[in-house]
């Protein structure tokens, strides 16, 4: 009792005072970090950049401030803060190691919103999967498909695979293939066809729709249709023009003919 007398009576007056001092360093630092991550988080709100990495890079400016607020108050202290950081760096090494997956998926999300290859709303084809974007996080990709199936993709699969944006141009071209039998009118069936798309005001003007002979196959003579339209109406005039070319070019007899083969048959007579 004696020895914890004399120890605080020698060194209580300075470790006090360090004390203080490291907590002094520790609340200023803190309110600094918050100070300045505000700031940096305003920056960027008034640049236009997306919410999510606003507020990810703020909790990152926040997050390095603090670091170096506490080993400043350590420091202070008179403990020694390179043994500390050592250790808190083979401490993140192993972190890193048992959790490079998810870290992976970490940095995909974070090139994935600075640099944004797609949209909320977007249907995209990547990681293996094709749906409407609906929400894009750090970690995973959320879509949905057509019939309402929930997508969850990690980041960095989405990163690491060819990314189709079919919604990111404001027009798409239709490519239909329609085929017409080898006794049939070509100039007929290019007329029926193209007074169709004219007709139709989901077809743009320019650039115009065009019906080419594409190939003679073996069983139809293939004409390539090619209309162009806004990508919201894609679908719905692709079904349509399916249905109304078939339509049409039954009512003036033009078939379309489906495969077929011919087979010769030859009688093979036995040598006696």
């Amino acid at each position: 009792m004696e020895n914890i007398t004399n120890w605080v009576s020698e060194h209580g007056l300075d470790w006090g005072i360090k004390i203080a001092v490291a907590i002094a360093i520790f609340v200023i630092g803190k309110m600094l970090a918050k100070f300045i991550a505000g700031i940096v988080k305003k920056a960027l709100e008034r640049s236009g950049t997306d919410a999510m990495l606003v507020k990810f890079l703020g909790t990152i400016t926040y997050t390095v401030l603090i670091i170096a607020v506490i080993l400043a108050a350590v420091d202070s202290l008179g403990i020694n803060v390179t043994s500390l950081m050592a250790i808190v760096g083979a401490a993140g090494l192993a972190i890193g190691l048992a959790l490079k997956d998810s870290l992976s998926n970490f940095a995909a999300g974070v090139m994935i919103i600075i640099f944004r290859p797609f949209n909320i709303g977007d249907f995209i084809t990547a990681g293996g999967a094709s749906g409407v974007v609906d929400e894009i996080s750090l970690f995973v990709t959320l879509m949905h498909t057509g019939d309402n199936q929930r997508i969850i993709v990690p980041n960095s699969a989405i990163l690491a695979s060819n990314i189709i944006n079919t919604s990111a141009l404001p027009t798409r071209r239709v490519d239909l293939v329609i085929g017409i039998g080898y006794d049939d009118n070509i100039g007929q069936a290019r007329d029926i066809m193209m007074s169709i798309l004219q007709n139709d005001e989901r077809v743009l003007k320019d650039p115009e729709p065009a019906v080419t002979v594409g190939e003679l196959g073996d069983s139809s003579i293939n004409l390539n249709v090619r209309p162009w339209t806004n990508s919201g109406d894609y679908w719905p005039l692709r079904a349509f023009l399916l249905e109304e070319i078939k339509t049409k070019l039954d009512e003036v007899g033009i078939s379309i003919p489906y495969p077929q083969q011919d087979v010769h048959m030859h009688e093979v007579k036995s040598v006696a």
